[in-house]
């Protein structure tokens, strides 16, 4: 990226293709801004890492959109947001930093004295941010959080209709097949494999925070001053730590799934 390359656009950033349904969201509430999706592939998944690398990781990545121009900040991430979004708000007061979390008050508030299962990265479900809010939203329903190790990795991959996939689900979550009220996808990963969560779990509500970071972002930059002024249809730019021809085209397939 060089300077003032994306200025006045969006920065949204993931570990990896993961975002880039949060990137659909962002697009879809938004659709005359302009977006660069950063993916951070190289390192992925993030999830399955220390906190202190998440945290130097997403400050490099921002550092890096900021200096290209952008007006705000998409944590497209559940990790990362737990991980950094504290220390990133405070590093940069004066930009919208706008983060992603498990949906679990909305699945709560839906399946009221109901069981809510909330798959998630193992980093996710052990951060403070997710206690907290387990704290305040747990006693609505019987929550049960499942750390879904190697998911992201291997929709990282893609060929997402491959049988192993499917495998890995069932032997992460199967055993609760017909035993929950709602499932969170806490992890921006899963909502690309939804179809095949729900074949293993069944046909049971589903949630997750894509839509309510989009209202956000809008709110922040309604409150700032900073919607686009443009009245034609708005631009995504992907970008990627793995940068080969190979990984964009599929963070495209993924956009446009």
């Amino acid at each position: 990226m060089n300077a003032d390359e994306y200025k006045g656009w969006v920065g949204v950033f993931d570990s990896g293709v993961g975002g880039i349904s949060v990137l659909r969201a962002l697009v879809s509430e938004l659709p005359n801004e302009r977006f660069v999706y950063y993916g951070d592939s190289a390192h992925a998944p993030y999830g399955e890492k220390t906190p202190e690398e998440v945290l130097g990781l997403s400050r490099q990545i921002v550092e890096q959109l900021l200096a290209a121009g952008c007006k705000a900040i998409v944590i497209a991430c559940n990790t990362a947001t737990s991980a950094a979004a504290t220390q990133l708000r405070a590093a940069y007061p004066e930009v919208p930093i706008i983060g992603v979390e498990p949906a679990l008050k909305p699945a709560v508030l839906g399946t009221p004295d109901g069981t809510v299962l909330v798959m998630a990265t193992p980093m996710t479900v052990r951060l403070e941010k997710f206690q907290h809010l387990m704290e305040e939203w747990g006693s609505g329903a019987r929550v049960i959080a499942v750390p879904c190790e190697g998911l992201a990795a291997r929709i990282e991959r893609g060929k997402l209709c491959e049988p192993d996939l499917i495998d890995l689900i069932d032997s992460l979550v199967g055993g609760y097949a017909g035993t929950v009220d709602a499932v969170v996808l806490g992890c921006t990963h899963y909502p690309f494999v939804l179809e095949q969560i729900r074949h293993v779990l069944g046909d049971v509500p589903f949630y997750d925070g894509g839509a309510g970071t989009a209202r956000q972002l809008r709110r922040r930059l309604a409150a700032g001053g900073l919607l686009t002024g443009r009245d034609v249809e708005g631009a995504v730019a992907f970008l990627s730590s793995k940068d080969t021809p190979e990984e964009l085209a599929l963070y495209q397939r993924f956009f446009q799934t």
